[in-house]
């Protein structure tokens, strides 16, 4: 048994959030049932369907819901789901006839989670917006980068689908748990800009302790310390160092030999320029592997920067079987571990759309059975 197996989610269009939090439930056992416009309607990306591993492990099925008759079948599949995921602009749900309201008066055991970058109220609420807009509001893009410089543009991961995803999936399982408990389900606003403001709580705890300053690129982990950056090496390459706390900085002077030398003091932010500046002659004088025969696995705090390619091979990975192929496609596999109740190897992606019928006899003889 799978931690959420007989846990029925339906998944009901968007790109990236909602999308990844039914392919984090599919992954833990859940039977996901993502609802599509329909052909292409939402193949934003253009990407071949079997590379599109936000849908592995679901069943999917076309439904346009402006035609009744389709969206009374959708509403079918909702009277009998755990969970319904939206990720659509405020209000298009209640257009579309779906919206809360309907849902929950057919299913009021219902967790119904709404992703959206802005939230289902405020000024912004209506407005197009994306990744990069939403950090940059949270304040958490203006902490990002070196001093004096633009904010740098980065994947996806704070604003999308951690701010969004991650947080949407841990109140899904809380609202579920209550509905366990009730027998009441409830909606769920899941705003990216909000978990992404929740992932700064650290840093406004410090700034306003005098802790961190708000000028980016000027603090120990924001690539403000010489000892916790990134670095280039001979070959192009380059390497991370993350040598925050003493014992750790004392390893690293130690094993590349610096300890030998008259440097400044680890935490005296006047040397930082000059260690830096020797740092990164250290770096440039072997190639990335050198320094991991050197450094990696030692309590430096060292690794190498690889390639998403790279990291496929990394002995690391592959002894924990941290990817996985499917049908010719590598793949992270499901996170976290558990001990029992362990989330299955990667299912293949749906390749056709099933009959909505052919859903719905199926969750019926399952609870006959």
């Amino acid at each position: 048994m799978r931690p959420l197996e007989g846990v029925r989610v339906l998944e009901a269009g968007g790109i990236g959030p909602a999308p990844y939090a039914g392919m984090i439930l599919a992954d833990m056992g859940a039977d996901v049932v993502a609802v599509r416009r329909g052909a292409g309607a939402d193949d934003v990306w253009d990407i071949p369907p079997r590379f599109d591993l936000l849908n592995r492990g679901k069943r999917k099925v076309e439904a346009n819901l402006a035609v009744p008759e389709q969206r009374q079948a959708v509403l079918d599949l909702v009277r009998s789901s755990d969970i319904l995921i939206e990720g659509f602009r405020p209000g298009a749900m209640e257009r579309l006839g779906l919206g809360p309201d309907v849902c929950l008066a057919a299913n009021p055991r219902l967790v119904y989670a709404r992703i959206t970058g802005w939230g289902q109220s405020g000024p912004l609420s209506q407005a197009a917006g994306h990744d990069l807009n939403y950090i940059a509001l949270s304040g958490a893009l203006g902490s990002m980068g070196a001093e004096g410089q633009v904010p740098p543009v980065p994947l996806n991961l704070v604003g999308d689908f951690a701010g969004g995803t991650l947080f949407a999936v841990s109140g899904i399982l809380a609202a579920l748990y209550d509905a366990t408990r009730t027998g009441e389900g409830q909606v769920l606003d899941c705003a990216m800009v909000d978990g992404a403001a929740h992932l700064m709580a650290v840093f406004h705890g410090q700034v306003q302790a005098g802790m961190w300053r708000e000028e980016r690129g000027t603090n120990i982990i924001d690539g403000g310390a010489p000892f916790y950056d990134v670095y280039a090496t001979s070959d192009g390459k380059y390497v991370s160092l993350a040598a925050a706390e003493p014992r750790f900085y004392e390893a690293f002077l130690r094993k590349t030999g610096l300890s030998q030398e008259n440097l400044p003091p680890q935490y005296d932010r006047s040397g930082w320029e000059r260690l830096r500046e020797r740092f990164t002659r250290l770096f440039g004088s072997r190639t990335r592997d050198e320094w991991c025969d050197l450094l990696e696995g030692s309590d430096v705090c060292f690794a190498p920067v690889l390639s998403m390619s790279e990291s496929f091979g990394h002995p690391h990975l592959e002894a924990r079987g941290t990817f996985a192929e499917v049908d010719g496609v590598t793949q992270p596999v499901a996170a976290p571990r558990f001990s029992r109740s362990q989330a299955a190897a990667p299912n293949p992606l749906p390749t056709a759309s099933l009959p909505i019928a052919d859903v719905l006899d199926g969750w019926a003889s399952a609870r006959r059975n």
